[in-house]
């Protein structure tokens, strides 16, 4: 990836992805989050315990960034344990963060008028009388 020194173990990381095909950037993104989890703990990744981890995902959830790079450092630190160290052991308490879920919006009987009054032919009207019938409520999310 790099010309400078690299330590033994992220050249094993580096080597392990690169065996896996794993794309460029996405090594990169791993190696960070990987870095970010050193920095963190103050030593060598190498000597984490799983107590170590679940702080790591703690402070995680703290700061003001999103499920996606929470995620995507998980996904790293697991490849890190179980591929690169084969220590699977210590990741297995490691979760994902789901998205919050939003309640659809349902339209009221006047919008649902509005909206079929405001087709322009009958097939239309059929068409989104039927869709919203049957549950679709992703026209609000076209925009």
């Amino acid at each position: 990836m790099t010309d400078k020194h690299i330590s033994p173990l992220r050249q094993r990381m580096i080597d392990d992805m690169t065996a896996r095909r794993i794309k460029e950037k996405v090594q990169k993104d791993y190696v960070r989050h990987v870095r970010t989890f050193a920095a963190f703990l103050g030593r060598s990744p190498d000597t984490a315990t799983s107590e170590d981890l679940r702080r790591f995902q703690v402070h995680l959830a703290q700061l003001p960034i999103g499920v996606a790079t929470i995620n995507a450092a998980i996904a790293a630190l697991r490849f890190f344990f179980n591929v690169t160290l084969e220590r699977p052991d210590l990741v297995r308490p490691l979760t994902t963060v789901n998205t919050p879920r939003r309640a659809p919006v349902v339209l009221s009987q006047e919008e649902v008028a509005r909206l079929l009054e405001a087709a322009p032919g009958l097939k239309y009207k059929a068409a989104l009388s039927v869709a919203y019938r049957a549950g679709l409520r992703c026209l609000r999310s076209w925009r």
